[in-house]
């Protein structure tokens, strides 16, 4: 299902879930705001990603359990083409197992569907101006209940820490406790200009996309534990 024709000034949004009243409901949300139009409707990963095909959109609202092919799939599809559209996965607040691996999968960021109708436009907003929008405590829960669980990569991930100095490591494990970088500004006793500039260049190193991933390396090296 295609909606109507976007302005020149607006971002282009498709909604892929299962659900056709979930899929109304964000229309509406969406469809409410002068700078955002829904411009397609998809039920599986299949039609969503004959839909980005087709309509070419900046962003899609992504379910992660449909029948037929799934979130997860879809989405490392489409992470995967050279211009392909930001990714905003929308699940249960349950945070199931496929919301973190389509997050590692590339996704640009997190929402639960229950969210009110403020979170989900600053949240859209966020992840098209190029922002990764999922909330420190929820990353750290995801983290923390499915990257524990695969103790393997640790040794692996661990030897990738000596890349990195010592100032980098402590950037790091603040980042992964959940710290934005003025509050890591603030214990460092260094200017937000450079905790910007260790981040990116820790991301670099370590050939990581974002901060998400930072905080899903840093628990895998075993730099910060559970708890901490």
């Amino acid at each position: 299902m295609t909606g109507p024709a976007p302005t020149a000034s607006s971002s282009r949004v498709l909604i892929c879930d299962d659900q056709e009243l979930i899929r109304m409901g964000l229309r509406m949300v969406i469809d409410s705001q002068p700078d955002l139009t829904v411009v397609g409707e998809a039920a599986d990963g299949d039609a969503a990603i004959a839909g980005v095909a087709a309509l070419d959109p900046d962003l899609v609202l992504m379910d992660v359990r449909m029948p037929g092919m799934g979130g997860l799939a879809a989405t490392e599809h489409l992470c995967a083409l050279p211009h392909g559209p930001r990714i905003l996965v929308v699940t249960t607040f349950d945070l199931d197992e496929y919301a973190y691996a389509a997050l590692r999968a590339g996704a640009n960021g997190f929402l639960v569907k229950d969210a009110p109708a403020e979170e989900i436009l600053v949240t859209v907003r966020a992840v098209l101006r190029g922002e990764v929008m999922v909330a420190p405590s929820l990353t750290r829960r995801l983290v923390e209940r499915f990257v524990l669980q695969s103790p393997a990569s640790v040794p692996v991930q661990r030897s990738r820490l000596a890349a990195l100095t010592e100032r980098e490591r402590e950037v790091l494990a603040l980042v992964a406790r959940g710290l934005a970088n003025g509050e890591i500004a603030g214990r460092l006793f260094v200017g937000e200009t450079t905790v910007k500039t260790h981040l990116g260049r820790i991301l670099t190193k370590l050939g990581l996309r974002d901060r998400i991933h930072a905080v899903i390396f840093a628990y895998e090296s075993g730099l910060i534990r559970a708890g901490d």
